[in-house]
């Protein structure tokens, strides 16, 4: 080739790329869709842009959203923030779907000085009766599960998993549309609040990933299956609920929200530059009475005042690193009615609430779905999301898990149609591909991912006739 025709054309790329390249060294800029696409066209789209002003000094902002179009007919929004010197602005936009059906995009592009950067997120609406996509649309990928008991039948299995085999157990998740992965935790510690001293200096867990907060790492083949999942993911467009945890079961306490700072902080330095970095997810769990067993009054209203002391403090600080990044909690939807006098405080710092145990509700409590109308509620009021964390296993006599039949799976996927999304616990263990390289779990994790193959098939197609129609 002619180098004076290749001197013109990398002169021509460093015209185009080094305005946002400059661009990129003094912000940062984000773009999330809550809840990622695909959604039906009774979910509106929570949309957010994030920006941080890196500089020492503050500057001015144009922000301006669009959908589908870079025009003044498909602006959804524009402001001139004026950001502080390294501080964080988020930009909100609620988008009505209802006659959105098909496939759009949501257009960030955000000004400053002179210079332009912009980024786009595709958005497909499914023409629906329910809010439900009546689908599973991602799952916990625990790395090593907790429980030796519960996890029997797969943690010998897991353990073996190398980098390479975790890559390939999110090809198997986008191969059956389960586009969301949660990671579980960060850190193994099995300790419970209020029968432990830890502290952020004595914290003796061990990571899954190589940590340069603590030495401890867990006995896993992988050396780092956190960058594994989330390059794999990039790559396929889904996207990573990354698990701040486990610092200890159900604990909020202010020691726990300094360890949890500091290891959101490393988790975003590390791997904040992934695409598929969605959300941070606080790991510790939550009884749906947000008391967290106390069997006294005052520790009851404690535990109360701590939890919603903790999200609004870890929301504030994650606001620092990426605005427009949700945090989520998974509580059981169990004594939910203990729990309403906290609820609205909680979930204004909360941005997803994924409630688990709908189909083991205890006697004397509510039913499933009274739990979930209740729970919904709560959430629009506060304007926060609540997703479904859908159980697909059962327990054997001995409280080891096993795969959940397919028709238990269908009865919650038809019963439970008012969650934006839908994610279960959990694919490893649970689910197998039978085309990858090692069978996590029992034989029967083959059937259900067949099954489950099947099932969304079948759905699938019956979408395609009803469009044709």
């Amino acid at each position: 080739m002619n180098i004076h025709y290749c001197k013109k054309i990398a002169f021509i790329l460093l015209v185009v790329i080094l305005p946002n390249f400059s661009f990129a060294q003094k912000n940062r800029i984000g773009l999330t869709l809550i809840p990622p696409s695909p959604v039906t066209n009774k979910v509106d789209i929570d949309i957010r842009a994030g920006i941080v002003n890196y500089e020492s000094q503050p500057n001015d902002f144009e922000v301006y959203i669009y959908l589908n179009k870079e025009d003044k007919e498909s602006l959804l929004h524009y402001s001139k923030p004026y950001i502080k010197a390294n501080a964080g602005h988020k930009v909100q936009v609620i988008l009505p779907t209802s006659d959105k059906v098909g496939m759009n995009k949501v257009i960030l592009k955000v000004k400053s000085n002179g210079e332009v950067y912009s980024e786009t997120r595709g958005l497909e609406i499914i023409e629906s009766e329910t809010r439900s996509t009546r689908q599973i649309d991602g799952a916990w990928a625990g790395i090593y599960h907790w429980s030796e008991t519960e996890g029997k039948h797969w943690n010998k299995d897991i353990a073996k998993m190398t980098d390479a085999q975790w890559r390939e157990l999110v090809r198997s998740m986008n191969s059956i549309e389960m586009n969301m992965i949660v990671i579980q935790e960060v850190f193994r510690n099995e300790e419970y609040v209020g029968k432990h001293s830890l502290t952020v200096d004595n914290y003796e867990g061990k990571a899954f990933y190589p940590s340069n907060l603590y030495p401890g790492r867990m006995p896993i083949a992988a050396n780092d299956p956190i960058e594994a999942i989330l390059s794999e993911a990039d790559k396929h467009n889904m996207s990573v609920m990354v698990g701040v945890g486990m610092f200890a079961w159900f604990d909020f306490t202010p020691e726990s929200l300094e360890w949890h700072k500091r290891v959101a902080k490393e988790l975003w330095d590390k791997y904040g530059h992934h695409p598929s970095f969605y959300a941070f997810y606080v790991s510790e769990e939550s009884g749906g009475s947000l008391d967290n067993w106390e069997t006294t009054e005052e520790g009851q209203i404690m535990r109360k005042r701590q939890i919603v002391e903790f999200f609004r403090a870890f929301k504030e600080y994650c606001n620092t690193l990426a605005p427009e990044k949700p945090i989520m909690l998974a509580t059981n939807s169990m004594g939910i009615l203990q729990g309403k006098d906290t609820y609205p405080a909680l979930l204004q710092n909360l941005d997803i609430l994924c409630p688990f145990g709908f189909a083991r509700m205890p006697e004397g409590d509510l039913s499933g779905k009274e739990a979930a109308t209740i729970l919904q509620q709560l959430c629009d009021d506060a304007g926060s999301h609540l997703w479904f964390d859908l159980e697909t296993f059962l327990f054997n006599p001995d409280q080891s898990l096993y795969p959940r039949p397919m028709e238990e799976i269908i009865h919650d996927l038809t019963l439970f149609d008012n969650f934006e999304k839908i994610l279960c616990y959990q694919y490893p263990g649970v689910f197998s591909d039978p085309n990858a390289s090692i069978r996590v779990g029992e034989e029967r994790t083959v059937k259900l991912f067949k099954d489950y193959k099947a099932y969304l098939d079948k759905l699938k197609k019956k979408r395609a006739n009803k469009n044709r129609n």
